[in-house]
């Protein structure tokens, strides 16, 4: 992975795709999608009964950008989609309705009548949303795979933003604490089995534990609660109501290093041990995983402009700051990332290592990617790279000082392309046009010609 790295940055500044008129871009490599989508696979293969109903879909919010999710669909993943605009990501990118599922904790009536209509799956969120649910499907037949998310509240991890099995955790139905409402964990496991056995199209459970910062044993442990309802259910049932389970996401990355750890086998394998009956063939299963298909596969590569130092610590100043590192740069404790230096010519810089910081381009002092970290000194000119950085870095524009996008670009090698290395545009750099005709530069005189002035006294 590292040499097709080295090789891209060299062939995209050979290419001119980065330069003094493009000093940033993103970089995605398709081989290390295909590897990420087939290790996926071939993990739980590997752990299931043959047979098993396994739908791998990819957290869109992961990798908002059309040609990235439709590379996904092309390696074999469909699509988890929490919005409007997410669902029409994946529409666009040729994704059919019953390989996407929708589980937003916000879902409209309108957003829930679209989704039945088409014949998404849709995990309802809450109490609320399934009573929601009743109206809808008695009013129209669908072809929807229903279900209910539910939340085992079996703990955070170390990133609580992104641990959703905690006790007071926003989404889903609480299993064994319902808050202010009351109520023994037998109650409301006893409530929920009742609200399923009155719904025979409620076929479904989902659950997910959370993301980065969780260990594989928490995420195992909220798994086997969730099996252990879909039994309980489905003995109270007399019959197998419950057909399918949802085990959400999550997996962790690695960023330390380009060593990919844990791996899907690790989790599959762990499943197997902890919950064998998940993976016997008695249930459909469904995954939702982003960030751990993605992550290394990207690469944020942005050109030094200026490079100083202040109370004896060298700074490089790049184009890459909390525009494409948000997260890095506002959590950086929870949020760390490699830096990579990189000659001009899009060569690994060779030089000693120097403590600096790397900084951003917006206009506050606490855009930093990186900070009193070891590297070859950066000079005007250089390259800076953000690693692992195919998951949400630079497909969530944080639009700070309007900035633009940056153009991003997936590679592959090919001995007969410049420098080997054969690019495709998976989104065009944002012109500085674009960003005023998206700040309203067609309504310029709106507030002072549409509106009257306020007059004294009204």
């Amino acid at each position: 992975m590292a040499r097709r790295r080295d090789q891209a940055v060299r062939a995209a500044v050979e290419q001119g795709l980065i330069g003094a008129d493009a000093p940033v871009i993103g970089l995605v490599d398709v081989a290390a999608v295909r590897s990420a989508a087939t290790a996926l696979r071939e993990a739980f293969d590997e752990f299931t009964a043959a047979g098993t109903s396994i739908l791998h879909t990819c957290a869109v919010k992961a990798t908002s950008l059309v040609p990235m999710v439709r590379l996904l669909a092309d390696a074999g993943l469909g699509c988890e989609v929490a919005s409007p605009g997410e669902l029409a990501l994946a529409q666009a990118a040729g994704v059919p309705p019953h390989r996407t599922v929708l589980d937003s904790p916000a879902k409209t009536v309108a957003e829930l009548r679209t989704a039945l209509a088409l014949g998404i799956g849709v995990n309802a969120d809450s109490w609320q949303e399934l009573a929601r649910l009743d109206g809808l499907v008695a009013a129209a037949p669908t072809a929807s795979a229903l279900g209910l998310r539910v939340n085992p509240q079996v703990g955070g991890g170390t990133i609580s933003a992104l641990s959703t099995a905690t006790a007071t955790s926003k989404f889903g139905v609480p299993l064994r604490d319902d808050g202010p409402r009351g109520g023994s964990p037998a109650e409301l496991r006893s409530r929920i089995v009742t609200a399923v056995l009155a719904r025979p199209w409620l076929t479904g459970l989902h659950a997910h534990v959370g993301s980065q910062g969780c260990p594989l044993e928490l995420m195992t442990s909220g798994v086997r609660t969730v099996y252990e309802l879909a039994e309980e259910i489905n003995s109270a049932a007399g019959r197998q109501q419950i057909t399918g389970i949802n085990i959400g996401g999550g997996l962790p990355v690695n960023f330390t290093s380009d060593t990919t750890a844990p791996t899907f086998r690790d989790y599959a394998r762990l499943l197997h041990a902890a919950v064998p009956g998940l993976l016997s063939g008695k249930y459909a299963l469904t995954t939702e995983f982003g960030r751990s298909l993605l992550a290394k596969s990207g690469t944020v590569l942005a050109r030094v402009e200026y490079a100083k130092s202040a109370g004896g610590r060298p700074i490089a100043v790049t184009h890459a700051g909390a525009q494409v590192a948000t997260r890095t740069v506002f959590a950086p404790r929870s949020w760390p990332i490699r830096v990579a230096a990189y000659t001009p010519q899009g060569r690994p810089s060779r030089g000693p290592l120097v403590a600096q910081d790397v900084a951003g381009p917006c206009c506050f002092a606490g855009d930093l990617v990186a900070q009193n970290r070891p590297l070859p000194l950066l000079a005007s000119g250089d390259l800076a790279a953000l690693l692992d950085t195919g998951a949400y870095y630079f497909c969530h524009h944080f639009a700070y000082n309007s900035l633009p996008r940056p153009g991003v670009y997936g590679f592959v090698l090919d001995a007969d392309a410049p420098a080997g290395v054969r690019f495709a545009t998976v989104r065009a750099p944002q012109s500085i046009a674009d960003v005023v005709a998206e700040s309203g530069g067609a309504q310029v005189d709106s507030l002072i010609g549409a509106l009257p002035e306020e007059v004294a006294g009204g």
